[in-house]
């Protein structure tokens, strides 16, 4: 029977509390930065991974342990072969099912559910430029919901520190430039929430605010800029360790005039976006920058209001926008208005459209932005103890399951159908190696 989308978002949302499950996975294919791993099971208890392996006997044992009977077909998940992969982190996504993170904590919950269905199992909340104000009650709101919700890790605010130059999609009227005073209002709204912010780094107090927000704990990123390689260079320096988004809304690679981009591939501290839809950056492009950053690129989805829902008229923060064949641009100049990409999608054609080994693919939804998280807190690629939550998915990449935090939670079928499930709420991340450079 398929659910409507307010069923799914309440079953998403009460799959959230509670105490963490039991779960024993087994027979499955993992996939994850550390390689492929065939006859592949976990066990799980209290949200954490307490033991992996391949061996049967090894696997009862560790069923044993967490209090489960290995020959109870109803307790123990047999993935039949089919992939196992992390759950999916997305840094940088605005929202999805027609509303934004910017919506008040109804609208997080709903734009929450439309990831996570997809089996991105944490999210941190972009919140797009407007008034002082509204940021700070925005910010306000994801405080109050990390609280609520293991899912949400924090805010990226994405705005108002931008270049006029390349606002892209941003309300020119509230661009600010950061001085100290506006910094302090913000992170004291904030509360730490604050998970990372663009700034452009050639305006007047760029360089200055990168250093004042590193030091209050938050990762700036570079983005939106008309910086030159110097000065990007300069505020990577400073303490900024993300590019947002590589290509879009800053100045282009030129044999002259380097730009920012190669800045911050050469430095082994930065982590790089990349939105991966064929349409931010083309298939040539997306090819060539991912393999500028070996274990250093992150997919994000830079996902608006009408991620997962048809075309039509949407809007981003107070401006107007039309989705024409999932592309959404403002209506006032054109200029593209955030996408309606999922990070299983972004997945998807890494690996069928662009020859990207799974392995890599996987790694650039997982573990590459969980090691921008490592910087305010635990979320990566751990062993036994990692944050319990993966995905189960059917061979090659059609999803079959997102799985939390250890707890009944959510199973997300062909159609979209949604279930509780004690196959859900597991969060899976596993693997002891690494990769970076």
């Amino acid at each position: 029977m398929t659910q409507s989308r307010e069923q799914i978002v309440a079953r998403v949302t009460d799959a959230l509390k509670g105490e963490a499950g039991r779960v024993a996975v087994r027979g499955a294919r993992k996939v994850d930065a550390c390689g492929v791993q065939d006859h592949f099971w976990l066990t799980a208890a209290d949200g954490v991974i307490v033991a992996t392996g391949t061996d049967d006997e090894a696997f009862e044992s560790a069923c044993r342990s967490i209090g489960l009977d290995p020959a109870d077909e109803t307790a123990i998940i047999d993935a039949a072969g089919q992939l196992i992969t992390p759950g999916y982190v997305d840094i940088h996504a605005h929202g999805a099912w027609e509303h934004s993170f910017d919506d008040g904590p109804e609208g997080i919950d709903i734009a929450r559910a439309g990831h996570a269905v997809h089996g991105t199992t944490r999210q941190v909340l972009s919140l797009i430029t407007n008034p002082i104000d509204v940021i700070c009650a925005n910010l306000k709101n994801v405080r109050a919901k990390m609280d609520e919700r293991p899912d949400v890790l924090g805010a990226h605010l994405e705005g108002p520190f931008l270049a006029l130059a390349r606002k892209g999609a941003h309300d020119p009227e509230c661009l600010k430039d950061p001085v100290p005073e506006l910094v302090d209002e913000l992170l004291g709204a904030a509360d730490g929430c604050i998970r990372q912010i663009t700034i452009a780094p050639e305006l007047p107090h760029g360089i200055s605010a990168i250093k004042q927000f590193t030091k209050a704990g938050v990762v700036p990123a570079v983005g939106h800029c008309d910086a030159d390689y110097e000065t990007a260079k300069a505020g990577f320096d400073a303490g900024a360790g993300i590019m947002t988004h590589m290509f879009n809304a800053m100045n282009g690679l030129h044999h002259r005039k380097p730009g920012p981009i190669p800045a911050a591939v050469e430095d082994p501290r930065v982590t790089i976006e990349l939105i991966n839809d064929g349409f931010h950056v083309q298939d040539p492009m997306v090819k060539l920058g991912f393999e500028f950053a070996p274990h250093r690129t992150a997919f994000v989805t830079d996902a608006m209001a009408a991620t997962d829902c048809p075309d039509g008229p949407y809007k981003l923060g107070a401006l107007d926008v039309n989705v024409v064949d999932g592309h959404a641009r403002l209506v006032s100049n054109g200029a593209i208005a955030g996408s309606t990409l999922l990070l299983e999608v972004a997945v998807q054609r890494a690996v069928n459209e662009l020859g990207i080994s799974p392995v890599d693919a996987v790694e650039a939804a997982t573990l590459a932005p969980a090691r921008v998280r490592l910087r305010q807190a635990e979320h990566g690629h751990r062993r036994p103890a990692g944050s319990a939550r993966a995905r189960v998915r059917r061979r090659p990449v059609a999803h079959r399951s997102v799985q939390l935090d250890g707890q009944p939670g959510v199973v997300r079928r062909p159609q979209a159908e949604v279930r509780r499930s004690r196959k859900a709420l597991i969060a899976f991340v596993t693997g002891n190696c690494d990769r970076s450079r």
